[in-house]
């Protein structure tokens, strides 16, 4: 229980880093409140994508993978913050990304954070 709230906030921080650097991928509302508990539902939407939609379509795409040396994560990852976007828009939440491209740099930042904090707050 403790490892899903962890991952939940860790996935929320890298998806504000974004929201913050990509003027493209949108968050609104009122509050700093209600924009803090759409960042968590979001970030709980997009640990269940990653967690249930993301090892399918890495074994699917494994030959990209490979011929890519893991370059094509990289897309897989852009893919799932469009389908996070996607099923965000269809629970009428607030968030919303803006295209291919800043899906893959919104990727790359939510990895790299992902990552980051990873490191600093161990595997639990």
């Amino acid at each position: 229980m403790v490892n899903l709230l962890v991952k939940t906030l860790v996935n929320a921080v890298a998806l504000a880093v974004a929201v913050w650097l990509l003027g493209d991928i949108t968050l609104t509302g009122d509050s700093t409140g209600s924009k803090t508990g759409t960042l968590i539902l979001v970030a709980l939407i997009f640990g269940v994508v990653n967690a249930v939609v993301k090892p399918i379509v890495q074994l699917l795409s494994l030959p990209a993978l490979l011929l890519t040396l893991g370059l094509f994560m990289l897309v897989i990852n852009a893919l799932m913050l469009l389908l996070t976007s996607w099923l965000a828009s269809v629970v009428n939440l607030p968030f919303h990304v803006e295209g291919f491209g800043t899906a893959v740099l919104g990727g790359l930042i939510i990895a790299v954070i992902s990552w980051a904090m990873e490191l600093v707050l161990g595997d639990r």
